[in-house]
């Protein structure tokens, strides 16, 4: 069984496009059993989920979907997973070449120009105390210089160093002349909302829907998938 867990949001758009993000996987591995689980704000809960899988004797990998291992990864679903003796948790979706091509095809549809050196980008993340979450938005971002001629910074919704908004303050202070910020988020929802305000000539839009991050999910499972145990 494959859980795809994600954080969880209020927003109805946002709750569609998780839902159809684990269609999409079902899709590409026709005959895979999914079910869905979250972290946060709503049900049913990681933990319920794999305790009643765990009731079954039923083998599942829950892969998150989240873009860097912060707190819910490394304690949430870590935690869920060791009360399960044939579950086993997944890496996170990112950093993955994949997410950072659907972030150049989203800064393209925000009319960001990557042969531009004076377009500096904002990699826009929800943010994380974990210093592990942190180096894997900075190992994205790594990724997605390599396709632009401006600088490509990070700045985040919560917890970590900088804010967006100093991040975009920072990039016009460093001589961009336009400053665009790349939502690094799977859906719409709370911090997608709050980008508006951060002061950046664009925001692009989230990830999803795309078909790739279907296929990332995947070869986590699958990559996850042989260390189940028997």
């Amino acid at each position: 069984m494959l859980v795809a867990c994600a954080h969880g949001t209020r927003n109805p758009t946002g709750r569609r496009l998780i839902a159809e993000l684990a269609l999409a996987a079902r899709a590409l591995r026709p005959g895979l059993r999914t079910t869905a689980a979250f972290v946060d704000v709503q049900p049913p809960t990681v933990v319920d989920v794999v305790r009643g899988l765990a009731d079954t004797a039923t083998p599942a990998v829950v892969v998150p979907l989240l873009l860097s291992g912060g707190y819910h990864v490394h304690v949430d679903i870590a935690g869920a997973v060791a009360a399960h003796p044939q579950a086993v948790a997944a890496r996170p979706l990112g950093p993955d070449p994949r997410l950072a091509a659907v972030l150049t095809d989203r800064l393209a549809g925000a009319g960001a120009d990557p042969r531009d050196p004076l377009t500096a980008i904002v990699l826009a993340a929800a943010g994380s105390s974990d210093p592990r979450s942190v180096q894997d938005v900075e190992d994205t971002a790594d990724l997605l210089q390599r396709s632009w001629a401006g600088p490509v910074t990070t700045g985040y919704g919560s917890a970590a160093q900088p804010p967006v908004a100093g991040a975009v303050t920072a990039a016009r202070r460093a001589g961009a002349e336009q400053v665009v910020v790349a939502a690094y988020l799977l859906a719409p929802g709370h911090f997608h909302d709050k980008l508006q305000d951060a002061g950046a000539d664009s925001v692009t839009a989230p990830l999803l829907p795309d078909e790739r991050i279907a296929a990332v999910l995947l070869d986590r499972y699958d990559a996850a998938l042989t260390t189940v145990p028997a």
